[in-house]
């Protein structure tokens, strides 16, 4: 029986701390979780503004995790998006195509009745590590 690689935490400077018992992302076995990023900048101030402009912040955070880990945007296998607001699907979803414009990972979207820092976009992903 193959032995499991151990646990490896992703922490980079260029994306926000985690605010709670958690890291930025754990690497296993060749496979990168990240934990949900919101849009708060890197150094924790949250981006207001329309659903355009935080998932914007939020795809900037989730680059820096991503690279950090060793992926990228075109490694990503899976995204679970989390709306505050499902009326605004489709220009979140506009933003999100032009990250996603070659490769189109799975997704799961759902509205929810609240966020962290009442954001209004919450973006955790799934990729391969290179």
């Amino acid at each position: 029986m193959d032995e499991v690689e151990p646990l490896k935490i992703v922490q980079t400077s260029k994306a926000p701390s985690a605010i709670g018992p958690y890291s930025q992302g754990i690497i296993v076995n060749n496979m990168f979780y990240s934990s949900g990023q919101i849009p708060l900048t890197a150094e924790g101030e949250l981006v207001t503004g329309d659903i355009q402009t935080q998932t914007h912040q939020v795809f900037l955070n989730l680059q820096a995790v991503l690279e950090a880990a060793g992926a990228s945007l075109e490694t990503v296998v899976k995204t679970t998006v989390f709306l505050k607001d499902m009326n605004e699907f489709g220009v979140f979803n506009e933003v999100y195509g032009e990250y996603f414009s070659t490769n189109k990972p799975a997704r799961s979207t759902v509205e929810v009745a609240r966020l962290p820092k009442d954001a209004s976009v919450e973006i955790e992903v799934i990729a391969l590590v290179k």
